[in-house]
């Protein structure tokens, strides 16, 4: 995505991004499978000029993480809310510890 084209497309000359099958191949899985994160709103491919659809390597360890839990019997829905939780959780845990350290800054402890 370029900063001006507010769309999700890039052009085919930006920074890496993956097509479909290159991705799959990647990941060791298939399009459909990529196509399934999509429809369950986990990813959504950046789109090239030429409208075809491309992944981020931010979007690839998504992914990796999805298939990892499906290779464990999770049903797919299932893995992509687990992975949506977790992203959460981490967002919180680093909130907390901004938090802390501020607090910490601002007011340091008694010397006993």
């Amino acid at each position: 995505m370029t900063a001006d084209d507010p769309h999700g497309r890039l052009d085919d000359n930006d920074y890496p991004a993956y097509t479909m099958g290159r991705a799959a191949e990647m990941l060791g899985t298939t399009p459909a499978f990529l196509r399934a994160l999509g429809e369950h709103r986990l990813i959504t491919p950046l789109r090239s000029e030429g409208g075809h659809r491309r992944y981020s390597r931010y979007q690839l360890r998504i992914a990796a993480r999805a298939r990892e839990l499906v290779d464990q019997g999770t049903p797919i829905e299932a893995a992509c809310r687990i992975i949506v939780l977790e992203d959460q959780l981490e967002e919180a845990q680093r909130i907390n510890a901004e938090y802390r350290r501020a607090t910490e800054t601002a007011h340091p402890p008694a010397a006993a």
